[in-house]
């Protein structure tokens, strides 16, 4: 290593941790809203959320109908709703999530509503206020636990270490 290669390396080592930032890696040539990937550097603490599901909108419906629970936009915008005020409530927000993983469920002989899924999500990410985005997978199951539920999402979040 030359000197100041070696310089350069002692300087980047005396970096604090919590100094680094997260690397948001987009999709090259593509807008659609998730990311190639993200780079989450030493010194930053990771929270993981259980999956998380849609809130009764209709309370004078079965709960085991779609109809308490409201459409696949709907249902995603009450789960992202629930995820906020979870990562509020430990300090954080909706561009703090690096990673989620969507299951998604089509009513019985339809096909999943991925236009309506990608309209509750579009509004927490890539918006003005909000411009994070995360990586994600959307996976298509069978059945959630409840049969009404059309989404549930599970995300990971980062923070950076209290200095």
């Amino acid at each position: 290593m030359t000197p100041k290669l070696t310089a350069l390396a002692l300087m980047l080592l005396a970096v604090p941790a919590s100094a680094q930032e997260l690397t948001r890696h987009t999709n090259p040539g593509s807008d659609f809203p998730i990311l190639q990937a993200v780079e989450v550097p030493a010194g930053m603490t990771t929270v993981y959320l259980s999956g998380t599901v849609p809130s009764v909108i209709n309370e004078s419906a079965d709960r085991s109908s779609v109809e308490a629970y409201g459409s696949m936009e709907e249902q995603t915008v009450s789960v992202m709703s629930r995820i906020k005020d979870q990562l509020e409530g430990l300090g954080m927000g909706v561009g703090d999530i690096v990673k989620m993983q969507a299951f998604l469920v089509a009513p019985e002989g339809e096909a999943v509503d991925f236009d309506g899924f990608m309209a509750g999500y579009t509004q927490f990410f890539g918006t003005e206020e909000q411009p994070n985005l995360p990586v994600r997978s959307a996976m298509v199951v069978e059945a959630l636990v409840n049969p009404a539920w059309l989404v549930e999402l599970e995300v990971t979040a980062v923070r950076p270490a209290a200095e």
